[in-house]
């Protein structure tokens, strides 16, 4: 665990000053952090309600917070009336505050946990379809729920930023990102290659709105428009293999690594291509004719329970490896330094200053100290609200369960924040979904144990999500030479955000749309899923349709086999890469429930950038996230008139469909008033 610096990042920052850190957090980066936030937050919903495939939006936030305050500045400079220049610290309190607020959207559950308390989702899914099994959704109890479980975890970690960046120098592999991106837009070379991101961005944004804006004229009935085109013939769309015409998951597809996007397809490939036509070859066998596709006794149940296997296996494989590569790391750093096991985190001197860089760093990483006291006082506190909170809440989830996660959050907030210094790898949903399996069988089936499970992984996810989320924003701090309060506080106010924003833009959505619908614009897959594991875990196998129970264990460890194979050919073969080719587990279970339409989109977004990598690679690394930014935005952003259009009541004036010839004289037959 080497540092990054190089003895150059700070020599282009040696004649700046760095404003304190009540400089830092202006009213300017707030109001422009708070409107991207909803931006972002609506993003992250609409990717939630669809395929809940979430890539980092990190490098899009900092390099739309430069461009706001960057022409509002220059703005104000041609006129004289500038009176603070926009620093690179500012920036950071930006990209901070959008990412922690857009991440509520993803760790609140909307689209996921408490999407599956409804009674909605419970029609879907046979068993557990009771009063006390299901909670109806309202804005009141959502608001309520977040705002006591969302902050108790930024308490959790503070203590130990000193100890995670100086003493063990973790990478953080997406804040030292972040961290260089800044760096870079603030140098003259970075503002002109950023002029020109942007410019590309606000292309693409536009071509992207005015394309979703073109589709939209086409789609007045169900299974109209050019989402639903045929792409490789109606037998493949029956199978769910078709181009969607979706800018915004053209532009995921982009962001995310061309592994996952094979990954996806050959999930979709091996499901919808091969296992699912099998097993419908069985109804009447392994399940009655009688019922509809759609009930989890039928051929729903087998897609949602073998991808729930291979999720599980997936997360628990993830969850113990991390926890021996954390207890691995400690044991080393301890023989190394002969130091105790659990160091002192405030003994900086003995910390190495081998460079400009690092003796710059570490004293603005320590001039602001936020006191342990504070930490821990601020634990405890919001620990025991939440505790009462959350029990009257959902009363199925009784105090002592809710104290019992919150004694063993922060061991796995520690192991997470860690093992994501290591590898990058955020494991919280695994930590939420290992929480529903425990505490729904404790509570039982007959006393809600399903929304007793699912309320733990809410208050789980929580707090293992935001404290890897703050050490993040810590080295990009670290990096930028932004006060450690700055960042604490610009999560807070994020984090915030994203409690009052998240519901808000959930209830847009749950007006104007179906969420939940497996057929329908937004059939948020993890609503069924995550109630499912919850099913699974307070009534146990007898919720499984026949075979089911053997075909899952066969994806549970096939997940487990897959991921060995990759971490053994990562560590003992070297020379030809071949890991590179190993699928990804968790990638491959997604397409069991959705089907492949989202990963053509995204594999053709792969493609793209691979070609442009081909061409020229540097303007393909320089240009492809704001190319793919602008696409997922402008998509993303279109929903917004479209739901509002919806909610008046305005339809399209045309319906596109496309029939087999067969269909079509049949339709022309009865137009022509034929028999």
């Amino acid at each position: 665990m080497e540092e990054e610096g190089n003895g150059k990042g700070e020599e282009a920052f040696r004649n700046t000053r760095v404003p304190p850190w009540t400089k830092q957090i202006t009213v300017r980066s707030v109001v422009t952090s708070f409107v991207l936030s909803l931006l972002f937050n609506f993003i992250v919903c609409k990717l939630n309600f669809t395929t809940g495939i979430i890539p980092s939006l990190n490098v899009a936030a900092g390099l739309l917070g430069f461009a706001v305050i960057k022409s509002y500045t220059t703005l104000l400079n041609k006129c004289g009336l500038l009176r603070e220049p926009f620093t690179r610290q500012e920036n950071t309190v930006i990209q901070t505050f959008v990412v922690a607020s857009s991440g509520i959207a993803f760790s609140s559950g909307m689209g996921s946990y408490l999407l599956g308390m409804s009674p909605y989702i419970a029609a879907q899914v046979d068993g557990g379809n009771t009063p006390i099994n299901t909670k109806s959704l309202s804005l009141g109890w959502m608001f309520g729920f977040l705002f006591v479980v969302s902050f108790v975890g930024l308490f959790s970690i503070v203590p130990l930023r000193k100890m995670m960046i100086l003493k063990y120098k973790l990478t953080y592999p997406s804040g030292t990102a972040t961290a260089l991106l800044v760096n870079s837009l603030h140098t003259p070379k970075g503002a002109k290659l950023a002029k020109k991101q942007v410019a590309l961005l606000f292309k693409s944004f536009c071509g992207s709105f005015a394309f979703g804006f073109f589709q939209w004229f086409f789609t007045a009935g169900d299974g109209c428009g050019f989402s639903t085109f045929p792409t490789f013939g109606l037998q493949a769309y029956s199978k769910r293999f078709y181009f969607d015409f979706s800018s915004t998951y053209v532009g995921v597809g982009m962001i995310c690594p061309y592994l996952i996007n094979v990954s996806l397809l050959l999930g979709a490939i091996i499901s919808w291509g091969i296992l699912w036509p099998w097993i419908e070859q069985k109804k009447g066998i392994w399940y009655s004719a009688d019922l509809s596709p759609s009930s989890l006794s039928s051929i729903q149940g087998y897609r949602v329970f073998t991808a729930i296997a291979m999720m599980l296996g997936d997360g628990l494989y993830h969850c113990v490896i991390m926890l021996i590569r954390v207890a691995y790391s400690l044991i080393t750093e301890h023989l190394k330094k002969k130091e105790s096991l659990h160091p002192n985190p405030d003994d900086v001197d003995k910390i190495p200053s081998a460079d400009l860089d690092t003796q710059r760093r570490t004293e603005y990483f320590l001039k602001d100290q936020i006191p342990s006291w504070a930490a821990f006082s601020g634990y405890i506190v919001l620990a025991v609200i939440s505790i009462i909170t959350v029990s009257h809440i959902f009363p199925q989830l009784k105090w002592y369960h809710v104290l019992i996660t919150y004694l063993m959050a922060p061991i796995l907030a520690f192991c997470n924040a860690y093992g994501c210094g290591l590898t990058d790898w955020s494991l919280a949903s695994n930590y939420g979904k290992v929480a529903i399996i425990i505490f729904s069988s404790w509570v039982g089936l007959e006393n809600g144990g399903i929304i007793a499970g699912l309320a733990s992984c809410g208050v789980m996810m929580s707090i293992v999500s935001t404290a890897s989320d703050l050490m993040q924003d810590f080295k990009t701090g670290y990096l930028t030479l932004a006060s450690p309060r700055s960042m604490f506080v610009s999560q807070v106010l994020g984090t915030a955000t994203g409690c009052l924003v998240s519901p808000l833009m959930f209830w847009f959505f749950h007006k104007a749309y179906k969420l939940g619908d497996p057929q329908g614009s937004y059939p948020a897959p993890y609503g069924e899923v995550y109630r499912g594991m919850a099913l699974l875990g307070a009534k146990g196998f007898s919720s499984l349709p026949k075979h089911c129970l053997q075909l899952a264990i066969i994806f549970f460890f096939l997940a487990v086999f897959i991921n060995i194979v990759r971490d053994l050919l990562v560590h003992y073969e070297t020379k030809y890469r071949i890991y590179r080719f190993v699928p990804n587990a968790m990638a491959l279970a997604i397409p069991f429930y959705l089907g492949g339409y989202f990963a053509i989109d995204m594999c053709i977004g792969s493609l793209i950038l691979f070609l442009w990598e081909k061409k020229n690679k540097s303007k393909a690394n320089d240009f492809g996230p704001a190319l793919a930014s602008g696409l997922i935005c402008g998509d993303s952003l279109w929903s917004v008139p479209a739901a509002i259009l919806s909610l008046a009541g305005a339809s399209p004036p045309i319906c596109m469909k496309f029939l087999s010839s067969s269909v079509n004289k049949k339709v022309d037959t009865f137009l022509n008033g034929g028999p």
